[in-house]
C-alpha cells in the first residue's frame, strides 16, 4: 500500500520504474549494481588518533586561498569572522540542527532567533522577517512562489543580469508549478532599466517583478522607484534582492516600496568554506496575505503561564509539519544556526561598526576600478554608474579567461566571467583588501598581460 508522505511508493509506480531501467525485481537491480556477492571488503576500524591524521591528510588536498588574493564578484564572499561569533555560536543550545519545537527547552535558541529576525527587519526596514532560509537563491525563489499564491497569477519577471546559480534555482522552483519565467535585461551602456522594455515585460498576469539592489552588475539603482511601481501598477509585488552590508549606506528596500526583500546572510559572520556556510534571507512588509504565504520557520513573543516574556514557533499551521503537502513549503530544518552567527555578528558590529565596514568596501571597490582603468586594455567599470562592492570590468586585446589563468599561478583569483559582455569580469573586493593588497593585484597584471 503506497505511503501517505512517501512518493512513488506504490507497487505500480516500482515495478514501472524497475522496467524502465531493464530489471524485474528489486533484487535483481541489487545484484547488478552490487555484484553476486554480498560481501563488502570494509576495513578494519581505525583510532582516534588515525581517523584525525587520515582526515588532515584528506584535508591538504584542499587549496588554500588568501582573502588578500581574492577579487572575485558575487556570493560566497571572505568575511572576517570576530572569535566572538565562533565562541557564543558554539554553545550547546545553538549548535544543533534541530528545529525549537518544544519552546519550554529551547528559550535560548528561539530568542537568538527573534533577534535575528529583529535585526534582518532593521536592516531592511520590513515588518516581519523569517527565521532563514537555505540560502539566497532559495530564498528568492520561494519569495516568488509566494507572490504567485498570493496574486493568484502565473508569470514572474526578473531583471537580468543575474547570477547563474541563482537563476538554475528559480527555473527549478518554477518549472513543477507551471509558473512562467520571463526575463527583462538592464542596459549594459548605463545599468538601468528602460521604462518601456520594463512596461512591455509586466502585464496582467505578473505575480512579482524581481530585481537585485545592487545589482548583479554592481550597480546601485539611482531609481528603484520606478522599477516598484511599474510592478504596482498591474497589481504586481516587488521582490527586492539585497546585499544586506550595503544597506548601512544605500536606501532600504521598504523606502521605496519592495514587497518582499531576499538576501544572503553568508557574508554575516559565516565562513565560505567550500562554498558554504549560507543562510537565505527572507522579510516582507506587513500584510496578512504575505505573512501567511511567508515558508519558513517564524518566531514570536508571547507570556508564559506566569506572565513571563516567553518565545515560541508561531503561525506553525503554515508548515510542513502540520499541512504536510498543504504547506507554504517544504523547507524544514533550516539554517538556524547561520542565522545566529549573523545575529551574533550584526550585534558586535553594531550601527556603526557596519557603516564603517560598508564604507571600507565601497571605499576600495573604488580604488580598485580606478587603478584597473588606468590598464590601457581594461575599461573599469565596464558600467559607468555608482556601485558598492561589485562591478564589471571589459578587457580588450587580451583574453579574460587567460589573465584569470595566468593569475591563478600567481596564487590570484581574479574575477568571475561576466556573461552578459563578451571577454568580461565581475571583479569583488572584500574587507580583507588594503590599499597595498589592490596595487600588488595591479603589479601581478601589468606583469602577465
Amino acid at each position: 500500500m503506497p505511503h501517505q508522505w512517501i512518493p512513488n511508493s506504490s507497487d505500480e509506480i516500482k515495478l514501472e520504474m524497475l522496467r524502465e531501467l531493464g530489471f524485474s525485481n528489486l533484487g535483481s537491480l541489487f545484484a547488478s549494481a552490487i555484484g553476486a556477492s554480498s560481501e563488502v571488503e570494509i576495513p578494519s576500524g581505525l583510532s582516534e588518533m588515525e581517523v584525525l591524521l587520515e582526515l588532515k591528510e584528506t584535508l591538504s588536498m584542499n587549496r588554500h586561498i588568501d582573502p588578500r588574493k581574492y577579487f572575485v564578484g558575487g556570493i560566497p564572499r571572505f568575511c572576517y569572522v570576530p572569535a566572538a561569533v565562533d565562541e557564543l555560536a558554539s554553545r550547546q543550545e545553538f549548535y544543533t540542527s534541530y528545529t525549537q519545537y518544544q519552546p519550554e527547552v529551547s528559550q535560548g535558541a528561539l530568542q537568538a532567533l527573534f533577534e535575528y529576525q529583529s535585526l534582518i527587519c532593521e536592516l531592511t526596514g520590513m515588518d516581519v522577517a523569517n527565521a532563514s532560509m537555505y540560502d539566497y537563491t532559495t530564498a528568492t525563489a520561494e519569495a516568488l512562489l509566494m507572490s504567485a499564491r498570493v496574486t493568484r497569477r502565473r508569470e514572474v519577471v526578473v531583471v537580468s543580469p543575474i547570477s547563474e546559480e541563482l537563476r538554475s534555482v528559480i527555473e527549478t522552483y518554477l518549472e513543477p508549478t507551471g509558473i512562467v519565467l520571463r526575463e527583462v535585461m538592464c542596459d549594459l551602456e548605463t545599468g538601468s532599466i528602460p521604462q518601456d522594455r520594463l512596461e512591455q515585460a509586466i502585464s496582467e498576469d505578473t505575480a512579482a517583478l524581481f530585481f537585485e539592489n545592487p545589482a548583479f552588475t554592481g550597480v546601485i539603482y539611482s531609481d528603484p522607484e520606478m522599477l516598484v511601481e511599474a510592478a504596482h501598477r498591474k497589481g504586481a509585488l516587488a521582490v527586492v534582492g539585497v546585499d544586506l552590508i550595503s544597506l548601512a549606506l544605500i536606501k532600504p528596500p521598504s523606502e521605496y516600496g519592495a514587497d518582499i526583500v531576499t538576501g544572503e546572510a553568508q557574508p554575516l559572520g559565516n565562513y565560505p568554506a567550500l562554498g558554504g556556510a549560507l543562510a537565505g534571507i527572507l522579510a516582507c512588509r506587513w500584510d496578512d496575505k504575505l505573512i501567511w504565504q511567508m515558508p519558513g520557520r517564524l518566531v514570536g513573543i508571547t507570556t508564559d503561564a506566569d506572565g513571563t516574556r516567553s518565545y515560541v514557533l508561531t503561525l506553525q499551521t503554515r508548515e510542513q509539519h502540520i499541512r504536510r503537502e498543504k504547506a507554504t513549503s517544504n523547507i524544514c530544518t533550516n539554517s538556524a544556526l547561520n542565522a545566529i552567527r549573523a545575529a551574533i555578528y550584526l550585534a558586535l558590529l553594531g550601527k556603526s561598526g557596519l557603516r564603517e565596514l560598508a564604507e571600507r568596501l565601497i571605499s576600495y571597490a573604488a580604488y580598485l576600478a580606478s587603478l584597473l582603468d588606468e590598464l590601457p586594455w581594461i575599461k573599469a567599470p565596464a558600467i559607468p554608474a555608482p556601485f558598492f562592492r561589485d562591478f564589471a570590468i571589459k578587457l580588450s586585446n587580451v583574453s579574460a579567461a587567460s589573465i584569470r589563468e595566468k593569475l591563478a599561478a600567481e596564487g590570484f583569483l581574479f574575477g568571475r566571467p561576466f556573461e552578459p559582455a563578451s571577454n568580461a569580469l565581475l571583479i569583488g573586493v572584500n574587507e580583507f583588501h588594503s590599499a597595498s593588497d589592490i596595487e600588488h593585484l595591479i603589479k601581478a597584471l601589468g606583469e602577465v598581460a
